[in-house]
């Protein structure tokens, strides 16, 4: 049954806000145009690692795994920026540290939410693990039993999780987060908010796909436009615009879940159910327990 078509949620733009964090008002030093340029640079450079190779390789459990690394990864770097700009200095700067720590309580709220329904698939996987272990016996009631267990997985996986259908709000006040106030005569608070605007603009971003991939639904998938002046925003666009285009086709496509491992799993258990209420012979078994396997493992 083919998955009915969800609108676009709308895009996001930050051009008056690029115009609040930039450095015109306050003349950076050569020290702090150092520190911002080494961030931006290497922000370009943890976002480059995430253009697909192939199409094929978008929602993969590898390229998600190297996307949350690149989230973790990002958030060190402001905090060792935060460590460099010796903050905070005055009462105003620790409002910019609660900036800092207000995207780590949502990324937290968010992280709490994906590792539920990590559990979820975990759980899935020891279906998986059990239909595995009955085919071993050849045994026509072990066959029916599989049957039932593959029953099980396939509900269990497409049922949806509650707690990802929280992380809706949660990337809404983050998108909304990423107008940050106006610094004045600061040349460090300049630097911060630049930067704090690439942190949040990748996690936002990054933190929607995996809602996306999670709960099924292209709603949860943002569309960020930045200024072009910032060093890192082409190839941002170019990642957002390939992964964007490339999950709202497989929605497209009716499938009930876009992760590349589990729709592979999918496809065999379509193949094996009919097989198995018919009777399975030991070539036919072997091969479905080998493809299952294979599929499987890096869950």
């Amino acid at each position: 049954m083919s998955r009915p078509q969800e609108p676009h949620r709308p895009f996001f733009h930050f051009g008056n806000l690029f115009r609040n964090i930039s450095p015109k008002g306050s003349q950076l030093s050569p020290r702090l145009l150092s520190l911002l340029n080494a961030f931006e640079a290497t922000l370009s450079e943890r976002l480059q690692k995430l253009v697909p190779k192939d199409k094929d390789d978008i929602l993969s459990l590898s390229w998600m795994k190297l996307a949350m690394e690149s989230v973790s990864e990002i958030h060190c770097d402001i905090k060792n920026l935060i460590t460099e700009l010796e903050l905070p200095v005055t009462d105003w700067d620790e409002k910019w540290i609660d900036l800092y720590l207000d995207i780590s309580v949502k990324l937290l709220d968010i992280s709490i939410a994906f590792t539920s329904e990590l559990a979820r698939l975990s759980q899935g996987h020891l279906l998986l693990q059990c239909v595995l272990h009955k085919l071993e016996s050849n045994s026509p009631d072990q066959f029916m039993r599989s049957c039932s267990l593959l029953d099980s997985w396939r509900q269990h996986i497409g049922s949806k999780n509650p707690r990802v259908e929280t992380c809706l709000p949660i990337l809404d006040n983050l998108v909304e987060s990423l107008n940050l106030p106006k610094v004045k005569n600061s040349a460090k608070g300049k630097v911060l908010m630049r930067a704090m605007l690439g942190a949040k603009v990748a996690t936002a971003y990054i933190c929607s796909v995996f809602a996306a991939a999670f709960s099924g639904s292209g709603k949860n998938l943002l569309d960020l436009t930045v200024p072009d002046t910032l060093p890192w925003a082409q190839v941002f666009s170019h990642v957002q615009t390939t992964v964007n285009a490339e999950i709202r086709n497989i929605f497209s496509c009716g499938k009930y879940t876009v992760l590349r491992e589990l729709d592979s799993v999918d496809g065999s258990v379509k193949k094996l159910y009919p097989l198995l209420q018919d009777g399975l012979g030991p070539i036919e078994g072997e091969s479905f327990k080998n493809s299952v396997s294979d599929s499987v493992e890096p869950l």
